[in-house]
């Protein structure tokens, strides 16, 4: 793990792969400040900080609206600290970066599984289906600025430990390889940090969320 600031450049191409990922407006910035208008019920806002400043203060105080996140480079504890107590931290996320070919410790797709590859989409997506034809794990990727983002990589529950997770990754890297991209980033669980980190990524920065908790309709 890095033991400086999180370099802002990485942050908002981060920033700019997850929007895209999610088909959400571009990232913009209000007064210096990286923001992405969400729209989602229990996300309207997301402000994103390469480390933590006096406008994660300032913001902090003066928003009093559930559902903002307040997403910062650095570690739990601190973030803590600058925050008054209607915001709660959310569970321990982790920046990863990998900038040589991930390893491939057992990425072998297991008999019976099929791979579905849409590298045309406008966010490419990787699928594993059962034979049974019932999805049991995703990936999807964008490329920006050099980098291959990474987003939302899930195994179902009743299809974990048997490695679809990393011959999903290991496909998706491949469509980043074919157009000459090399380097990555993703946004970790910690589980996730576990899978990674056997791929041979590392972790480039905690980032912890904090919230307002609203309503659940």
């Amino acid at each position: 793990m890095t033991n400086h600031p999180a370099n802002p450049y990485m942050v908002e191409t981060w920033l700019k792969g997850w929007s895209a990922a999610r088909e959400l407006p571009a990232p913009d910035r209000e007064n210096g400040v990286l923001f992405v208008n969400v729209g989602w019920p229990q996300q309207a806002m997301r402000y994103v900080f390469p480390s933590p400043t006096d406008q994660l203060k300032y913001l902090a105080e003066t928003i009093v609206d559930p559902w903002v996140f307040l997403k910062v480079c650095a570690k739990p504890e601190i973030v803590n600290g600058l925050l008054p107590p209607r915001w709660v931290i959310q569970a321990p996320a982790f920046m990863m970066t990998c900038n040589d070919p991930m390893t491939s410790p057992g990425t072998a797709l297991p008999k019976g599984y099929i791979l579905d590859i849409n590298k045309e989409a406008t966010v490419p997506i990787v699928r594993i289906f059962t034979p049974e034809h019932a999805e049991a794990a995703v990936g999807r990727v964008v490329f920006v600025d050099g980098f291959a983002i990474y987003d939302r990589i899930e195994t179902h529950s009743d299809h974990r430990r048997k490695g679809l997770a990393s011959v999903v990754m290991k496909t998706l890297e491949a469509l980043g390889t074919a157009r000459g991209i090399k380097k990555g980033i993703l946004v970790a669980t910690i589980a996730g940090k576990a899978l990674y980190e056997k791929l041979g990524w590392e972790v480039y920065s905690p980032y912890t969320t904090a919230v307002i908790p609203g309503i659940i309709e």
